[in-house]
């Protein structure tokens, strides 16, 4: 396991947030530790599951813009 925070932009309210949290709860391999306006910190399994989630959070409309840690 490893934590990441991924910096996400076009996240500007409450809905931002729940389309964010839900896209990335259907993720294998990830445990969601926070979403905030523009940042989600998670715990991955491995590098798929990071990619998986930058696809989900890219799938929900919004622009994933750095990936740090892990």
């Amino acid at each position: 396991m490893q934590d990441i925070v991924i910096a996400i932009g076009g996240m500007s309210c409450a809905h931002c947030l729940n389309s964010v949290s839900k896209a990335v709860s259907q993720v294998t391999g990830v445990e969601i530790k926070s979403v905030r306006i523009g940042l989600a910190e998670l715990r991955v399994t491995d590098t798929a599951a990071t990619e998986r989630v930058k696809a989900a959070i890219a799938g929900a409309g919004y622009d994933v813009r750095a990936v740090t840690g892990g």
